[in-house]
Parts: C-alpha cells; structure tokens; sequence
C-alpha cells in the first residue's frame, strides 16, 4: 500500500499494518517501520495544509474585527500571518522572472517588501467585514510536481461560494504559499506577471519597486 492509499484509507492502513506484522512476525524492524511509516503521508499532508489554515483562521479574525478596528489595526494583525505563510521572496523573483537576476540587491530587498505591503494592505482591505463568512478546506492536497494545491471555499451568507486554492513550495522545511487562485483558475502570480511586464520592460526592477508601493497605497485608502 502507497502513502496515497494510506493518506486516503487510514482504516486500510490499519489492517495492512496488522497483515504485515502476522506475516513477519520474528522482523521487529520491520513492524516498527511499519509503525513510522504509517503517519508520514498524514504528517505532510497537514504541514502543507498549515499555512492555509493560518491564513483562512487570520482573515476570519480581521473580518471580525471589521471597519471598527480601523484599517491599520487589521493589516497589523494579518501581517505576522503574511509573513508566516507566504514564500514572498521567492513570489517576487517568479513575478519578476528573468529580471531578477540582473538586478541589485538592494533593488530586490525593495520588491520584497513593496510586494508584502501590498499583500497585507489588499488582505485589510478586503476582508474587513463578517456576517457568517467561513472558510472550509478541502482534506484532499494535489500535487504540482514537488509543490502541492490546497483548495479551500469560502462561504457567505446569502451570496455564492467562492474557491480559492494556493499552490505551496516547500523552503528551508516548512511549506509556504507561492500563489493564490481565484475560483481555483485565476492566478495572482500571472495576473501580477502581466502588469509588471511592460513596467519591467522600461523601467527595470527599481521602477516595478515604485509601481508596487503605488498599488499598496492606493489600497490602504
């Protein structure tokens, strides 16, 4: 039986575990193996599904708070959370995409920290509100090669559903989010990818710098 399967069928798992350990009953390494093995699938499947409920638990809280709180108290409660579980880094080097490598570092430090504002400012602004909303995550992660997809679904009250799916990558052992999907298709690294490019283009990474803190500012009012 793969991970998958045990992922899938823990009560299968089970009795595959206990066939094993009739079969081989003199190989005590083996029933422990057997023993590691059985939550490793389980174990990366929640590692990954963290930054998702980090995020989800966060937005519900600022939604919570509302308009009432203010703008600055939501984006410095969301923050720590943004931080946590996004790769914002590496978001910046494949919205930028070839570009980054010709560009000074202090140019890249600059694109990092524009791209979290904005980040931050777009999740305070947006979810600044809640009658009822809940985010629900759907136990079933797909894999895109070495990342995974976590899908989750957002309920409102009296309006439609609404899907959102993050694509994770794993740095330094955590996994961390990369991009964010709108009803499961529209892509935030791609939508950001088409307006950087003709910024890029003339400007380089410095002028990109700008346009980004521009976007974070015209957010926050």
């Amino acid at each position: 039986m793969d991970e998958d399967s045990i992922a899938l069928y823990p009560g299968a798992a089970i009795i595959w575990e206990y066939s094993v350990m009739l079969a081989f009953p003199r190989s005590p390494l083996l029933a422990a193996a057997v023993l590691v093995a059985l939550p490793t699938a389980a174990t990366a499947q929640e590692s990954a599904r963290a930054p998702v409920q980090q995020l989800s638990d966060g937005l519900i809280t600022i939604m919570k708070a509302g308009k009432k709180a203010g703008f600055a108290a939501r984006a410095g409660r969301i923050a720590p959370i943004v931080d946590k579980s996004f790769d914002l880094p590496l978001l910046a080097r494949l919205a930028v995409g070839p570009a980054w490598t010709t560009a000074a570092a202090d140019d890249r430090s600059a694109l990092v920290a524009a791209m979290r504002k904005l980040t931050i400012n777009q999740y305070a602004s947006n979810f600044n509100n809640w009658s009822g909303q809940a985010f629900a995550i759907e136990p079933q992660i797909d894999a895109r090669g070495t990342d995974r997809v976590v899908k989750t679904m957002l309920t409102q009250p009296k309006e439609s559903p609404v899907n959102i799916s993050y694509r994770l990558r794993q740095s330094g052992g955590d996994w961390r989010i990369i991009d964010v999907y709108y009803q499961n298709s529209i892509s935030q690294l791609a939508t950001w990818r088409a307006d950087f490019e003709a910024i890029l283009t003339k400007g380089g990474v410095k002028a990109l710098v700008g346009h980004v803190n521009t976007l974070a500012e015209k957010v926050s009012r």
